[in-house]
């Protein structure tokens, strides 16, 4: 069972990754993969450290697309960093 502290963290993600695949300023491609990662995440048939190690490259394969916005970006970053903060081993 998830700790409430990485249950928390994987809820703020989501979130922030629904803000940005309802967002029209995305690229669709930058938002399908979005919707992708929030499946993943809230996926409880798999282990912990796979969704979050799948999520976060997907997260660095996005960041780098030349059409993303700045803000966009930025928000990335920040979901990849608070995904890396989950512990491997729940």
């Amino acid at each position: 069972m998830l700790s409430t502290n990485s249950e928390d963290v994987i809820q703020q993600c989501v979130q922030v990754l629904e803000q940005i695949a309802n967002d029209n300023s995305v690229p669709r491609n930058i938002r399908r993969s979005a919707n992708e990662i929030v499946e993943r995440l809230n996926n409880v048939d798999e282990p912990m450290y796979l969704r979050t190690s799948m999520s976060i490259s997907i997260l660095e394969d996005i960041s780098n697309d030349p059409n993303i916005p700045l803000h966009t970006r930025t928000l990335i970053w920040n979901v990849a960093s608070q995904l890396e903060t989950i512990p491997v081993d729940e």
